[in-house]
């Protein structure tokens, strides 16, 4: 299972920057950076609501499941 964060879309699209979404979320930019760049290994459902608010996005638009290639 691969669920891939397309934050850095949803921020070209809305012409925000890093730093202005974290401040306007409530969250460290160092933290949003991490889920930015997929590095993340979980998102507290608060603050993918709080993404979404100040996005004024969906969460399916900043999540995408791609299922994972098996190798024979």
């Amino acid at each position: 299972m691969a669920i891939i964060i397309t934050l850095d879309i949803m921020l070209a699209k809305r012409k925000m920057k890093l730093n202005t979404l974290a401040e306007r979320v409530g969250i460290t930019a160092q933290n949003l950076s991490i889920l930015k760049n997929d590095k993340a290994r979980a998102i507290r459902f608060d603050t993918l609501n709080r993404l979404c608010k100040v996005l004024d996005c969906q969460p399916g638009d900043i999540l995408v499941y791609e299922e994972d290639e098996i190798e024979e």
